[in-house]
């Protein structure tokens, strides 16, 4: 029985040996990768630059190089090769080496014009360990203009250049919140139940749409007191501010006495559910419309942390954000 068990433990070790073996394989192999493109993608620059290829031969150029380089196989395209010259062009400094950010990834990203914009979907893919499928859809939800918005010049340079670094209750909170991926039509009569009940089929989507730090605890939370129940909606915990998100939803428009009834729940988190290390709860009310000036009158004074955020059912059109972002976003070339 012994040997049966020493035999187990050194199987096993050999298996994490070799996971860890094949993960720095792919991570190393995938590094060449993206440096092997970047100096391809600098090689043709230099090129046109040195030889002052004109634009109307750029293509032409492209061309032949793809019949030229087909005998490496079918990554030397001439859409591909293209999108090696804007990598350098974009990324003038060389690749990522963490192996986190694959080909594929960077495909996504040089899809983006702005370049504040493609800078921190850059950064965000390696805070977050995004998936491609997980950037293309943070992208369609234009993610970036979402947390930009009111925002002046140096702290969107910061998010540009550092990414959506967590450090205090604001920088959690999106306006508005993107749900497109519960599927429900527009226009259409539904529950707050039955929104509750398709964000948690859809937990893996609304964890990724709230951002980095979320573990969800618990939906429907009950409070007690005074010979009565309340009941929370959403519970969740975020590991980097350490403390409790309270979500209460709504398919109206928030009200003042949602107000009073979210600041009830903090209070009761603060005495009740806080332990040693927790810091103060927050708390979002998800409404599918809000006043501003009824929510700030009807906030005032709370020392609480509370926000109201709207949320929409589809994917924004790029026009509707762009027009908010024009105020706000400097007016930089691209390049």
């Amino acid at each position: 029985m012994k040997n049966i068990t020493k035999y187990q433990n050194l199987a096993q070790h050999i298996s994490q040996i070799l996971e860890q073996g094949r993960k720095e394989a792919v991570s190393s192999l995938n590094t060449i990768l993206l440096q092997t493109y970047w100096e391809i993608g600098k090689a043709i620059v230099e090129f046109e630059q040195e030889g002052k290829v004109k634009a109307e031969y750029g293509k032409e150029l492209l061309i032949s190089l793809s019949k030229e380089l087909k005998k490496y196989g079918k990554g030397f395209s001439r859409t591909n090769l293209q999108y090696m010259r804007i990598f350098y062009l974009y990324f003038p400094k060389t690749p990522d080496a963490s192996g986190k950010l694959t080909w594929s990834h960077y495909v996504e990203i040089l899809g983006v014009s702005n370049h504040l914009a493609r800078n921190f979907y850059e950064k965000q893919c390696r805070l977050e360990n995004w998936s491609v499928r997980e950037l293309k859809r943070q992208k369609q939800s234009m993610l970036f203009e979402r947390f930009a918005l009111g925002k002046d010049k140096n702290e969107l340079l910061k998010l540009s250049h550092k990414g959506q670094i967590i450090q205090k209750a604001e920088d959690i909170i999106k306006e508005p919140y993107i749900l497109e991926f519960l599927g429900i039509p527009e226009p259409y009569n539904f529950s707050e139940a039955e929104l509750e009940q398709k964000i948690i089929d859809n937990l893996q989507m609304f964890l990724l749409e709230l951002g980095k730090g979320f573990t969800f605890v618990k939906r429907q939370f009950r409070l007690s007191f005074d010979s009565r129940h309340h009941y929370i909606d959403l519970v969740f915990y975020h590991r980097i501010l350490k403390c409790f998100i309270l979500i209460d939803l709504k398919i109206g428009e928030a009200d003042h006495t949602d107000i009073g009834q979210m600041n009830m729940y903090l209070n009761y988190f603060k005495t009740e559910e806080n332990t040693q290390g927790d810091n103060e709860p927050i708390g979002i009310i998800l409404s599918a419309a809000k006043n501003d000036i009824k929510m700030e009158y009807a906030m005032g004074g709370i020392s609480n942390q509370m926000f109201v955020s709207q949320y929409q059912l589809y994917l924004p059109k790029p026009e509707e954000l762009e027009a908010e972002m024009e105020k706000f976003l400097p007016h930089t070339e691209n390049n």
